[in-house]
């Protein structure tokens, strides 16, 4: 029957931790754990007497946490105890006679003061890093508000530019104006329009806490109208529903980029804040009844100009107009129309019921 016997224990500390070092080479089936702040220590290994079942316990001087972490090499067995309160111990275990197979570990000994000042050296380290942190998202922080506040001004002024251009041409030329909107507004329609793509991305890499799907439906169905009903069909360009859409379009967007420009220098304005969550009321609809026009307008032109038209089989015929799309897209817009209006409905009633709860 094999003796049970006690291998050489070394030991440090610091002000948080017991650091443990056991001389046991190819330690196998460790059992290690601390209860009721006794550390319990049994192995199978090759220690001072030869391979042999080795064991100890410790009783600590003071409170110590049930953790125990431990690791294991070729030569020896490395344990941690974390203190359960941080301080400098004046010896390691609870009687005052130290055991016979316990001995400093001077790889790892420091005194009081020494460990005091690394702990220090820690401290500063740590202060150091979270400080450096703190900057870097600071810096990311201003980077990205000022990445937001140019974009929104940019297109404040684009629709700004569209919106006055417009109503100052319809105060001076009347109806003749509604004919040749396409001719003086499309350049910059097509900026705004196209730029107006970052806020999906915005929303997709959450440069913005905002919705996915309801700006992926606004920019793709405007572009749609725009560059595809629109732009490509020349025959639509002197259409009065042209001025209808822009013009629709435009009057929504005069409020909401001011709201979201001064909301990248934490600044509110009521009035912009109302306008912004409530002018999209009548003229979101009305702007989708204009391009529902416009899309119902251009199926004539399509079919007689087979612009886009689809690629068929043989036996289906050489191919079909794209205005069989134009007929699915319809109903879509439609739902795309619901889900949006649900979108800003649930937005603008959480932000004044916020708002009002606030005020109370």
């Amino acid at each position: 029957m094999q003796q049970t016997l006690t291998p050489h224990v070394y030991w440090a500390q610091r002000h948080e931790d017991i650091y443990l070092r056991v001389e046991l080479i190819d330690a196998q089936n460790l059992d290690i754990s601390v209860h009721d702040n006794v550390l319990q220590f049994r192995a199978q290994g090759h220690g001072a007497r030869g391979h042999n079942d080795y064991e100890f316990s410790l009783p600590f001087l003071n409170a110590v946490k049930t953790e125990v972490s431990h690791r294991s090499t070729q030569r020896q067995v490395n344990i941690t105890v974390r203190k359960q309160l941080s301080g400098w111990w004046d010896r390691l275990t609870l009687q005052e006679k130290k055991p016979l197979f316990l001995a400093p570990d001077f790889d790892r000994w420091m005194d009081e003061s020494d460990a005091e000042m690394e702990l220090r050296e820690k401290e500063k380290k740590k202060n150091r890093l979270n400080m450096e942190s703190r900057l870097s998202e600071d810096s990311y922080i201003t980077l990205k508000k000022a990445f937001l506040f140019t974009y929104n001004l940019v297109q404040f002024l684009g629709f700004s530019w569209i919106f006055v251009n417009m109503t100052i041409r319809l105060f001076i030329l009347g109806q003749d104006s509604l004919y040749d909107t396409f001719y003086t507004i499309s350049d910059v329609m097509f900026f705004c329009q196209i730029l107006a793509s970052v806020e999906v991305l915005n929303a997709m890499f959450g440069v913005v806490k905002a919705a996915v799907v309801p700006a992926f439906i606004q920019v793709i169905g405007r572009n749609f109208i725009l560059f595809i009903i629109l732009g490509s069909l020349q025959e639509m360009h002197n259409k009065p529903v042209v001025f209808f859409v822009f013009y629709l379009w435009s009057a929504i967007e005069i409020f909401r980029y001011p709201f979201y420009m001064l909301g990248c220098i934490d600044t509110e304005w009521k009035t912009i804040t109302w306008l912004r969550y409530t002018v999209w009321i009548p003229l979101y609809p009305l702007g989708v009844l204009a391009e529902v026009v416009a899309v119902v307008q251009s199926i004539s032109v399509f079919d007689q100009s087979r612009l886009f038209s689809i690629p068929l089989p043989e036996a289906l015929g050489s191919s079909a107009s794209f205005s069989c799309v134009l007929y699915i897209y319809l109903p879509l817009m439609v739902i795309g129309l619901l889900i949006n209006f649900r979108h800003l409905y649930k937005q603008r009633r959480k932000r004044f019921r916020t708002k009002k709860r606030k005020s109370n």
